[in-house]
């Protein structure tokens, strides 16, 4: 194995985890947790097409909706495809699921990640689209 495979494989897993943290923040219904996961300029588009720009506008939206999100049950996020734009960009598919007895709804993030200088990969433009089922 490569250095370069290692260093790759490296951010695959770290990407991986921080996906895991985006679906702990939600299950926890814990906005300061996902807000952490984002970059000052982030920009993000709900499911509904609201758009937030920076990461100011994102932390109100989510410490008003998060909290009071009516979901019960499970839910998850499974990372399916990661595309590095360049070694430190990466284009991120998400299948996002929430599971409860008698419903399920599904969403599909794209998130666009970011390495900052530290080493961490933070959330910078991201899109969300709920699935409607045919």
């Amino acid at each position: 194995m490569t250095t370069e495979t290692t260093s790759r494989a490296a951010d695959v897993e770290a990407i991986r985890r921080l996906v895991a943290t985006v679906e702990h923040s939600q299950r926890n219904k814990d906005p300061e947790e996902f807000l952490g996961l984002f970059h000052p300029d982030a920009l993000w588009t709900t499911a509904h097409g609201k758009v937030l720009l920076g990461l100011d506008a994102i932390a109100e939206f989510t410490r008003e909706v998060l909290p009071a999100a009516d979901w019960d049950g499970e839910v998850t996020y499974e990372v399916v495809h990661t595309l590095f734009i360049r070694p430190d960009v990466a284009a991120v598919k998400v299948r996002q699921r929430y599971l409860a007895p008698g419903e399920e709804s599904e969403g599909a993030p794209l998130y666009v990640v970011a390495k900052q200088d530290d080493g961490r990969w933070l959330l910078t433009a991201c899109q969300n689209t709920a699935v409607i089922a045919r």
